[in-house]
């Protein structure tokens, strides 16, 4: 799971998943700029996925640019990892 330290956000998703488009328009809703991986498109996106959340395939899966990473997270979720993402 080592996956090299970005300056953007990272969502593994998939578009016919409710909470991955709610994550998706949060950070569009803020003009937040991320890279989505799409899980049925890729092997490597859904191995990603797999590896962080022991063998399931939980989406959305936020890889954040500072290493952490959140699973399913809410938009108040979302919002407290943005502002930490700002004071660092």
């Amino acid at each position: 799971m080592s996956e090299k330290k970005q300056n953007k956000i990272v969502v593994y998703g998939a578009m016919w998943c409710p909470d991955t488009l709610r994550a998706l328009h949060f950070f569009s809703e803020n003009n937040i700029e991320i890279d989505f991986k799409d899980i049925d498109s890729n092997e490597e996106n859904t191995k990603f996925v797999e590896e962080t959340n022991n063998g399931m395939r939980i989406i959305p899966t936020i890889l954040l640019p500072n290493g952490s990473i959140l699973v399913e997270p809410s938009n108040s979720e979302l919002e407290r990892a943005l502002t930490r993402l700002q004071t660092e």
